[in-house]
């Protein structure tokens, strides 16, 4: 018996630290008796993380093209930049892309103050028609994008429908129609004749539909009237606050769209109190030969009209940023 017991003491003590006994539950190794585990541990992160990474030739025609693009589109603007610090002689007899004696401020005085300020009511009316309209175009096709996603009533899909074939329609082809209407009502060549067409944006309306249907639940909807919340309140509450990068999408393309506008406006309005500026500069242009200091004037115009654009497309951007991460995270 005592030769049995030696033997098995010596079996066990010859066998591996941390090797399994017989009878026994396997210790535990501490976190440092396996040498290497964290570097490989952290070689593996890297190889994970590596290879989630574009090649680097991918990676340089990435921005290889987005510089191309950056330069095709800001190259305009840094010549009107240019061009709004020259008078009219400089502006055919040296470099366009240049400098030469630059007197942007007095230049500027000059354009806003020729014809006892003339282009001043031009910006005025621009952000009148297109400040109001867009803001309107704006509610509207809120109001109608959230009832056609969130409300089901006879006809909803023929009257989307309708709207789709809208988008699909020029405003130019509207344009000598709604002049004959807006003629037999005595509204031609007032501000009504092109602040009520620009409240009216189809691709708003269905743009408001997609999205209220995707980012607004209708579990919040419902919770909303079981504690006694009529419609009007949750959509102005709830669906315009979840709907917001969609709205401000819908408002600076309907301003954009209302700022650049030339057609309508030539074809309503023959008072030139009433024009907006792409009307006015277009028609300081059409004296220019007569003028010559004109053609100075309407450049610095046009890099004057530029600047509300940047600054909307600045303080606005912000809402499409936190609109890219609405169901990106899971509650």
């Amino acid at each position: 018996m005592n030769e049995a017991n030696d033997l098995a003491g010596g079996a066990i003590a010859d066998q591996p630290t941390g090797a399994a006994v017989p009878g026994q539950a396997p210790e535990t190794a501490p976190s440092g008796a396996r040498p290497g585990a964290g570097r490989r541990r952290a070689a593996r992160g890297r190889a994970g993380r590596g290879g989630s990474e574009p090649p680097l030739r991918h990676r340089i025609i990435t921005v290889s093209l987005l510089t191309v693009a950056a330069v095709y589109f800001l190259t305009p603007v840094y010549w009107l930049v240019v061009s709004s610090t020259k008078s009219s002689s400089d502006l055919f007899g040296t470099f366009g892309f240049w400098f030469h004696d630059p007197h942007p401020l007095d230049y500027l005085h000059r354009v806003l103050t020729y014809d006892d300020g003339i282009y001043v009511r031009w910006f005025a009316n621009s952000l009148m028609y297109a400040g109001v309209g867009a803001l309107a175009a704006t509610l509207l096709s809120a109001a109608a994008g959230y009832a056609l996603a969130k409300y089901r009533f006879p006809g909803r899909e023929g009257i989307f429908n309708v709207i789709l074939a809208g988008v699909l329609i020029p405003g130019t082809a509207l344009a000598l129609p709604l002049y004959l209407l807006f003629s037999e009502i005595g509204l031609a060549n007032t501000y009504w004749a092109v602040l009520i067409p620009s409240v009216v944006s189809p691709f708003g309306v269905y743009l408001c539909r997609i999205y209220a249907a995707a980012a607004v639940p209708d579990s919040l909807l419902e919770a909303a009237r079981i504690d006694g919340a009529g419609e009007a309140r949750i959509f102005s509450t709830l669906g315009l606050r979840l709907m917001t990068p969609a709205l401000v999408t819908v408002f600076l393309f309907q301003f954009v769209h209302i700022w650049n506008n030339f057609f309508l406006p030539l074809v309503m309005l023959s008072d030139s109190d009433l024009y907006p500026i792409q009307l006015g500069l277009t028609s300081w242009q059409g004296y220019a030969d007569r003028q010559p200091e004109l053609y100075q004037y309407t450049v610095g115009g046009a890099f004057l009209s530029v600047l509300p654009l940047m600054v909307l497309m600045g303080v606005l951007q912000r809402y499409w940023r936190t609109g890219l991460t609405e169901g990106s995270v899971k509650a």
